[in-house]
Parts: structure tokens; sequence; C-alpha cells
């Protein structure tokens, strides 16, 4: 078994100088790729404000919009609240949710963040976390933040559970995550483990820093991308980074006997 993932943010759904509303060419882009699930960060739950104002604005949220008719698993944890207006995370699968929960990582209540954590089975019986989240900008924030995480997935993940976390780290140099990620999780990088490095994925038109990571364990990587061509860098301030997984031979071993 095979599959691929997309990590993306997709910035409200406008293109980087906020000029243009892209999201419907944005849905065409993702179905193009057809991945069996995407996290993303920054996607408008509600806009008051923009849905009276801005032409071709959905009628429902972005994330259920995004999803329609292919991937019938979904979920969204809000947090940046304000007003007649939430954004947030989301996470659209083709495969279904066994359970899934939001928790709060910000220590401030002016720059909320939070961390979406759903876990799927695959065909084997393999339990698989999948963990969408956008960091701070602030290195102080960035640890706190590190440190729930690790926390988190100590408490709720088994020795032989796999995992994939992606998001904007927000961590230009890579240093901090390094640092402060819990060796003892077994993480690694996709794009770095392929590449030799980390993707630079932000400002999408001219991509310097990288701040888009996919980490994992528990799964043989294929390959791992960012997709920086015009179509893209036409869209969000990000550029998707795409990774494509296998089940560890073991895992199908057991599996056909």
């Amino acid at each position: 078994m095979s599959f691929s993932i997309l990590t993306y943010n997709i910035h409200k759904g406008f293109n980087s100088g906020n000029r243009q509303f892209v999201l419907h060419r944005i849905r065409e882009m993702l179905r193009e790729l057809d991945v069996d699930v995407a996290l993303l960060q920054e996607v408008q739950g509600e806009h008051q404000l923009h849905s009276q104002r801005i032409r071709h604005w959905p009628d429902t949220s972005q994330f259920e919009f995004l999803a329609d008719q292919v991937w019938p698993h979904y979920a969204y944890g809000k947090n940046a609240i304000a007003d007649g207006r939430h954004h947030g995370n989301a996470v659209l699968s083709k495969f279904p949710f066994q359970q899934w929960g939001n928790i709060n990582l910000s220590p401030w209540r002016f720059a909320s963040r939070s961390l979406l954590h759903g876990s799927v089975t695959l065909c084997n019986g393999i339990r698989l976390h999948l963990v969408c989240l956008h960091l701070g900008l602030l290195g102080v924030e960035r640890r706190s933040q590190l440190r729930r995480l690790n926390q988190h997935l100590n408490q709720v993940m088994n020795e032989h559970d796999a995992v994939i976390i992606g998001g904007d780290f927000n961590d230009w140099t890579g240093r901090q995550v390094r640092r402060l990620l819990d060796p003892a999780l077994q993480l690694q990088e996709a794009h770095r483990c392929h590449n030799a490095d980390f993707a630079r994925t932000f400002p999408a038109q001219w991509p310097l820093l990288q701040v888009d990571r996919l980490y994992f364990r528990g799964l043989e990587l294929v390959d791992c991308r960012s997709l920086d061509n015009l179509n893209w860098r036409g869209l969000s301030d990000h550029l998707p980074l795409l990774a494509r997984f296998e089940l560890p031979e073991a895992s199908c071993v057991s599996l056909q006997a």
C-alpha cells in the first residue's frame, strides 16, 4: 500500500499579495494532485464580511468547499477567532477518522495557535496519526508549542504507531525544531531525507525560507518534493510540500500472512 500526503498553507484562499481570491484555482490544483491526505493551514472557516463582498466566495466553509466529493472525511480546528470570522488548520482525508481533536498551543490570547490531530486506520490495521499544525512567529512561542507537541505525542502514541506531522513550522533555519523535538519520537523530515535539506517554500514567488515540513515515523518514504512551478507560485504565499509513503515491508508481510 502506498499513499500520498501534502502540507500546504493556503493563505485563506488569497494570493501572496492578497490582491486576488484564488481559492477556486487552489481547489482545481489540489484535485489534479488527488492526494490521499491534505494537511492545510490558514483555512478560513467563516468570514462574514468577505462572504458579502468577495465574488465567488463559497457558500460553505473553505475546508468543506475544498473537500467536496473528493475527500469524504475532514476535520477543522479553529486557531484564530475574531468577530464574525475564524480560521485554522484542516485535514482532508480519503481514510475515515477513528477520532480527532484540536489542542490549543498558544500561550497568548492575541496569537492563537493549535494542533489538529486525527488518527486513521490503514488497510493492514496500522494506526496512523495525522497532525496538522501552524507554529508561532516568535521563538519563545515556538519553544512552548514544540514542548507541548512532544508531550501530546508521547501521551497518545503507542510504540508501533505511525505518524505524519505536517505544517508551517515558522522555523526558518530548522535549528529550533532539531533542538527541541523529542528524539525518542524517532521522527524524520521527509524532504530532508530525500533531498538532503529542508524545502524552500516561502515566499512562494521567490522561495528562500524553509518553513514548511513533513515529519514522519513508522513508514517508508518513497519521495518528497516542493511543488515549485509557476502554477503554484501564483496562488498562496507558500508552496505545497508533497510526499509519498509506503507501509513498511514487515507490515505487508504480516498482512499477507
